[in-house]
């Protein structure tokens, strides 16, 4: 199954011989055709009262369960496909597994600002509350040290839960009899034994810390990055066994969120219609067809159109099919970098169709204003980003790089017409309808689809179309990280995408015979 972002084309189960397209399911139960997508029943974005409760018919604890159930889904699938994924601090929500203290906890805040005790007491009280603190979400220090050992670690469990007696430092706190530097030097001991090498430098940095309270502090965020250190070694341990299981993991906990939300799939389901109905458009309007004979479609055609649709999606103000939510991060990543990589080739092929015959045989000049129209565009997805001023800065600074190829070889220079009308051409470049954009990305779709359409035994990737041989490297890469999102989503959704390609071609018999069964081994 491909997983990674590699640059690897693997197409396992996902070629118009796809057998999890004709995989057996149950019915789902029927559903109303709304906009309204499960999600939009946890958004806090509408103010209506409506809005604020579920639906009629369903109880609040069963839309919860969904929501976990699509958290627990985006986490699993995030660990399988993202090989470079990991937990970070306060990434998570508290009461979870993968939750940690990002500070001392509060009662440890509150001792070390108390200005009325001297400083022994203070700091006493201070290594008491560090090391007994308890709480609903607070592991005292000794949880925390024990969380770290590997069963069978009897000798040193023991010895921590009797250096760290929690009963006797109360007491001993009680009479001011606590020996701070001590139970300091201890912990910080055995975390050196637990940590992982990355954290000695840490480690070292205690050991020479002088200050009590400060050391408390450190210890503290020492532990905290240990924790999670330890949590990010489960999910790279557990990676293969999700990955093994991902197909059957997802589809179960997306059959849990289908039977406790209604209209679960009333995104997917537009979003299948859109296609289906553009299809019976352009069939029935080809040039010579004739109207008496029914238009056929191919489910498999359809649902690839329906992928390509993702590549040029708005993410900004449309709503994911409900099946991608899990790719949405990924798919919005993917689309930004493929809009950088089309104007790159617009501005290629504007480049080589004024100045190409002047530039002949200057191999470095192509690759030198590939990487300054690059850095000129990063970022171009941004509200805030300038794509005017960034395309007129590109084409003062092609002409600036083309004149100086063109000095060294000893040719004349662009004249002054040349480079204001290449400038211009750069600069219109920004308007929606721009005929250079709209054939490079026709281009682009041509070879998306071609990927899509590739057979799992085929091994080799099919030539980029004419113009876009400037980004073909990068064009090859993200295209397999395309197809690879494609792949496992119709791995794990074909029997739902197949059941709603029944439910919406039934009800086009009466115009004609349409084939809606998916293709079979």
């Amino acid at each position: 199954m491909p997983l990674n972002d590699e640059k690897q084309c693997v197409n396992e189960q996902s070629d118009v011989e796809s057998s999890p397209f004709s995989e057996g399911m149950a019915s789902l139960s029927d559903f109303e055709c709304s906009r309204q997508s499960f999600t939009s029943d946890f958004s806090s974005k509408s103010s209506s009262p409506d809005s604020t409760s579920p639906p009629s018919g369903v109880m609040f604890d069963d839309v919860m369960a969904a929501a976990k159930s699509l958290s627990d889904m985006t986490l699993a699938h995030e660990i399988a496909v993202n090989e470079n994924f990991q937990l970070k601090q306060n990434a998570v929500p508290e009461n979870s597994i993968g939750y940690v203290h990002s500070s001392p906890p509060p009662r440890l805040m509150q001792l070390s600002g108390q200005r009325d005790l001297n400083r022994d007491c203070q700091a006493q009280s201070f290594c008491s509350a560090a090391i007994t603190v308890h709480g609903s979400l607070e592991p005292t220090m000794p949880q925390i040290l024990l969380s770290f050992l590997a069963p069978g670690a009897n000798s040193l469990h023991n010895q921590i839960c009797e250096v760290l007696d929690i009963d006797l430092i109360r007491q001993q706190a009680e009479h001011n009899a606590v020996d701070i530097q001590g139970l300091a030097n201890y912990v910080i001991t055995t975390m050196g034994k637990m940590c992982a090498p990355v954290r000695d430098d840490d480690i070292r940095e205690l050991k020479a810390t002088t200050n009590i309270v400060e050391m408390l502090r450190q210890i503290f965020r020492v532990l905290d990055l240990m924790r999670m250190d330890m949590t990010n070694f489960v999910i790279r341990t557990v990676r293969p066994h999700i990955q093994n299981h991902l197909v059957e993991y997802e589809r179960n906990k997306f059959q849990e969120i289908l039977e406790g939300t209604p209209n679960a799939l009333s995104q997917t389901t537009e979003w299948l219609k859109e296609s289906i109905d553009e299809e019976f458009l352009s069939e029935t309007a080809a040039p010579g067809t004739e109207q008496s004979s029914p238009p056929s479609l191919s489910p498999l055609l359809v649902l690839n159109n329906c992928y390509l649709k993702l590549l040029w999606w708005d993410y900004q103000t449309k709503v994911l099919p409900e099946t991608l939510v899990t790719d949405g991060t990924r798919l919005q990543e993917l689309t930004e970098k493929l809009n950088q990589l089309k104007m790159i080739a617009c501005l290629s092929l504007i480049t080589n169709n004024m100045v190409g015959a002047v530039t002949e045989g200057l191999p470095e000049l192509a690759s030198r204003l590939k990487r300054i129209s690059a850095v000129l565009l990063e970022g171009m997805n941004k509200e805030t980003f300038n794509l005017k001023e960034a395309l007129d800065s590109i084409g003062v600074q092609t002409c600036a790089e083309v004149n100086k190829a063109l000095e060294e070889r000893g040719s004349p220079t662009l004249n002054t017409e040349v480079q204001a009308n290449l400038i211009g051409q750069f600069s219109s470049l920004e308007k929606k309808d721009n005929p250079v954009c709209t054939l490079m990305d026709k281009r682009i779709q041509v070879y998306m689809r071609s990927l899509l359409c590739l057979s799992s035994t085929h091994k080799s990737l099919p030539p980029v179309p004419l113009g876009l041989d400037v980004i073909q490297q990068e064009l090859e890469v993200l295209g397999c990280q395309f197809t690879n999102i494609v792949n496992l989503n119709k791995q794990v959704y074909g029997p739902i995408y197949a059941n709603i390609f029944r439910k919406l071609l039934l009800r086009d018999e009466a115009v004609g015979k349409t084939d809606a069964s998916l293709p079979t081994n």
